[in-house]
């Protein structure tokens, strides 16, 4: 319910649960599976994992470096940090000999540097081909940032080479840098590329809820969009492994000549998986693309599976009587009836907004719980002359 034009701007509760709720559930799709808790150096060159460069510790001109999602909250708080969004196959970098002297927090034992990691100068909080900031205080184009599924940098739509589909919400590209060292994705491109895709955009989606986890770091601190539902399009795209090489097929066909290419879900399964195309995957650099856990959808969907399981592990846990139970049968007594008396008394302050049809402001909220902290305050002088 919105207050008059010119009175204070109001909510309701059921609008802050909803953002919350919302919030809560962004960033637990960017974030799935990465542990807030514990480094994820011991786990080696995770698949996919949340990722930050702290340009505090390791600032431009130095080598680049990243760390999990725990070394960012226990070793780098307060410090200025880029969010990298997700990078495949890298292994946390906290308190190596990058960082000089500081060690990591959470776990001190690790190798000087961890050699198969790639960087790219989004470490150092630049990207696509321009090499600018994002957001750019300098640029005064309105233009979305798309990242590519191969490189992972992100790229300014008109910087692509080629048109951005009118299609809001598409799901992989693959931009032209990264098609040109691997050019028989051009051919794929010409038969399996179209518009029914959803683009990773830092306008769109996947930024919005990049934002989210800055959002929910500094309400945690002080602490990875909009909602969207994944759903791989199967049927036609799905296929069992080509008895022949399938590319074979195609390569006397057209091709894409120039510019980024986005591609439809579940495009990575018409991908030929012979011998000789794994050899050229490999050599590319680009064999992860035969290895359905490398994309989001299948990083996010493992968030929610373990966000799912951590709500069914603590459900039927009643914090208030998980508190009671380390409690003593007096304590008890006094707390239940003092909730007790604070529901009935917050309820039957709200009646009165409610029969009077008046909007609860944060002031009013603010003013009731004073007044039960005055109401403490008096109740306790008063019963200290009657102890002994």
């Amino acid at each position: 319910m919105a207050a008059n034009e010119g009175d204070e701007a109001t909510v309701s509760l059921v609008d802050v649960l909803e953002e919350d709720e919302e919030l809560e559930n962004e960033a637990s799709a960017v974030l799935a599976g990465s542990d807030s808790e514990k480094c994820s150096y011991p786990e080696g060159y995770v698949n996919r994992q949340a990722l930050y460069a702290c340009s505090t510790c390791t600032p431009k001109g130095g080598k680049p470096a990243g760390v999990c999602l725990a070394c960012s909250y226990k070793c780098h708080e307060g410090h200025d940090l880029f969010e990298l969004y997700t990078k495949r196959n890298f292994r946390c970098d906290c308190g190596n000999s990058k960082f000089g002297a500081m060690e990591c927090k959470l776990y001190s034992d690790k190798d000087q540097l961890n050699t198969e990691n790639k960087y790219s100068h989004n470490f150092f909080g630049l990207y696509c081909t321009c090499n600018r900031p994002y957001p750019d205080p300098e640029d005064t184009v309105e233009d979305e940032m798309i990242q590519c599924i191969v490189c992972e940098d992100w790229l300014h739509g008109r910087h692509l080479g080629s048109p951005v589909p009118e299609s809001v919400e598409l799901q992989e590209m693959v931009c032209e840098s990264c098609l040109n060292k691997a050019p028989f994705l051009r051919i794929y491109a010409a038969h399996l590329a179209g518009p029914l895709i959803e683009i990773q955009s830092r306008d769109s989606v996947y930024y919005k809820k990049l934002k989210a986890i800055t959002n929910i770091r500094a309400n945690a601190n002080g602490v990875p969009s909009c909602k969207r539902r994944h759903q791989e399009m199967e049927g036609d795209l799905k296929s069992s492994p080509p008895l022949e090489c399938r590319l074979k097929e195609w390569t006397a066909s057209e091709t894409v000549e120039s510019g980024a290419v986005f591609w439809p879900s579940a495009w990575r399964t018409k991908l030929c998986s012979c011998v000789s195309c794994k050899k050229s995957y490999n050599d590319a650099g680009v064999s992860f693309l035969l290895d359905e856990s490398d994309t989001v959808l299948a990083y996010e969907n493992k968030g929610k599976t373990t966000e799912q399981e951590q709500a069914g592990a603590a459900e039927g846990r009643d914090p208030l009587m998980s508190a009671l139970n380390t409690l003593g049968r007096v304590q008890q007594l006094e707390i239940i009836h003092g909730y007790n008396d604070m529901k009935t008394e917050l309820k039957d302050f709200l009646q009165r907004f409610a029969a009077e049809g008046k909007v609860v402001t944060p002031e009013d909220i603010r003013q009731f719980f004073e007044q039960q902290q005055s109401r403490k305050r008096r109740r306790a002088n008063a019963g200290q002359y009657y102890c002994s």
